[in-house]
């Protein structure tokens, strides 16, 4: 017989997802389109890290809207028209959307529940995240960023949060090298590896847990508190962080190489965080 999982339920954990910066360093993509929108395999890098969420059985989303931020809220209006046939009849008097128009198929359409919050066109991570509380019920939440993706387990990251009893928990991982590594010996190559994990150094991965609590002391009319310098680093320093060690995939999408990277890994069928 199956065990009983003791995993917690998601359905009730929120997401909050940083959508507002500029992408500077993709210019070559983000001079037109906010940077959760560059295409991954025909859908914004944003679609896929919703649907990892989804998957996991998060059906709340909070968009933290900023740099052209309009474009966002477009795609969202129009989820339902996508990929599939439909007609319009401009006779019917009143709005268009809805009533008026006939599907000539159906396509299954995700159950959640997405909330397209503007934040402001130049505020920092923390400034962002502040401006969305007031519409959250949740005492608990997930963050993230729009940029990065990974198959990290999220019943796990929310049982170590739970487990850890502090005000927040963020994912660890160990990227990889931009360069393939050589094992020498001898005047020779013994092994090589592409690209490999580098086996020190964790960063945060941007998968993360918070207690409401841990934004007790960001002012939301500010726009310049950052969450990496001045929330995570105060929380680490009040005993307050908890730690989720993720060896599996992961990667963000800071450069135009690593966009073609993750589009050719899509194309090719391997993408490790499609979990869906």
């Amino acid at each position: 017989m199956k065990p009983i999982s003791t995993t917690p339920s998601l359905a009730d954990i929120p997401v909050i997802i940083l959508c507002g910066g500029q992408g500077t360093r993709l210019r070559e993509e983000t001079e037109f389109i906010p940077k959760p929108m560059v295409d991954i395999g025909g859908r914004p890098i944003l679609w896929h890290i919703m649907k990892h969420y989804y998957q996991a059985g998060v059906r709340n989303f909070y968009l933290c809207l900023g740099y052209k931020g309009g474009i966002i809220k477009n795609y969202f209006l129009d989820y339902r028209y996508r990929d599939i046939n439909f007609s319009i009849d401009f006779s019917h008097h009143g709005p268009i959307r809805g009533s008026g128009v006939e599907f000539l198929d159906e396509r299954k359409i995700e159950d959640w529940r997405v909330n397209l919050i503007e934040t402001g066109a130049e505020s920092q991570t923390a400034s962002r995240i502040s401006r969305v509380l007031p519409y959250l019920k949740n005492q608990t939440f997930f963050v993230t960023y729009g940029d990065g993706l990974s198959n990290v387990d999220l019943h796990a990251l929310l049982q170590c949060h739970q487990s850890g009893g502090r005000l927040a928990t963020l994912t660890a991982v160990r990227p990889s090298s931009r360069f393939g590594e050589l094992k020498l010996e001898d005047g020779k190559v013994t092994n090589f590896q592409e690209k490999p994990q580098i086996s020190a150094g964790w960063i945060n991965g941007g998968f993360q847990v918070f207690e409401r609590a841990a934004f007790d002391q960001v002012d939301p009319s500010r726009d310049d508190v950052v969450l990496e310098t001045d929330v995570l680093q105060q929380l680490a320093e009040d005993h307050q962080l908890s730690v989720y060690q993720h060896d599996g995939f992961w990667q963000a999408m800071d450069t135009y190489r690593e966009t073609q990277m993750l589009r050719d890994m899509w194309a090719k069928g391997h993408s490790p965080w499609k979990t869906w």
